[in-house]
């Protein structure tokens, strides 16, 4: 991953512009590697009676950590930027797509992880419902300590997301069984991808 780099040519209408994508600031520690995924991405403006071509870098912290045995991915980027940079990240280490695979947490572990402390819990979402018409449940607030309402839905359907607040680091964060975390609390990366280290990885199966 060191050094690489590449171009490409992109043209809209008369303009030609060169759009690169790159790795950086890669830190190799003992058990993990950082960088910073670069991508050049073009759009267009409305400009004085007409479109002009701008290009804008996006710049996307990402992790690989060794943790129980397994090796872990994870792109500080909205879900669908970040899964494509997972593909792009597959293809330049394994030539393939399809390398790289979201990360599962089961709905037992979810639901654990609640019950061991539900005054943090904001949110809850169940997903798989067996009642005709219904896609999903949700849980929040003062329905939370409703502990017959929630029993309830567990027979009807899966824990999908919760929205939390971690007591170690404050932040109020919410996770799905594949594995994305969003946070809701202001943060630092670095202080974000600890929490995620320390949190999160634990529930992945």
């Amino acid at each position: 991953m060191k050094g690489y780099r590449q171009e490409e040519e992109f043209t809209h209408g008369d303009e030609k512009i060169t759009l690169i994508t790159e790795i950086g600031e890669l830190t190799l520690g003992s058990d993990y590697l950082e960088g910073t995924f670069f991508q050049d991405i073009p759009f267009t403006v409305w400009h004085r009676g007409g479109e002009r071509l701008v290009v804008k870098t996006l710049e996307a912290p990402f992790l690989f950590q060794v943790d129980s045995g397994r090796l872990l991915l994870v792109v500080l980027e909205k879900k669908r930027t970040a899964n494509n940079i997972a593909n792009q990240l597959s293809k330049i280490l394994f030539i393939s797509t399809g390398s790289i695979v979201e990360a599962k947490i089961p709905p037992e572990t979810l639901r654990k992880f609640h019950e061991a402390n539900p005054e943090d819990t904001k949110v809850i979402f169940f997903d798989g419902v067996d009642i005709p018409n219904v896609d999903k449940l949700s849980l929040y607030g003062s329905q939370l300590a409703d502990t017959a309402l929630y029993n309830e839905y567990l027979n009807h359907g899966t824990i999908w997301y919760i929205v939390f607040k971690s007591r170690k680091y404050g932040i109020v964060a919410g996770v799905t069984r594949n594995s994305v975390v969003t946070a809701f609390s202001e943060v630092k990366p670095n202080d974000f991808l600890d929490y995620i280290r320390d949190e999160i990885f634990p529930l992945i199966e």
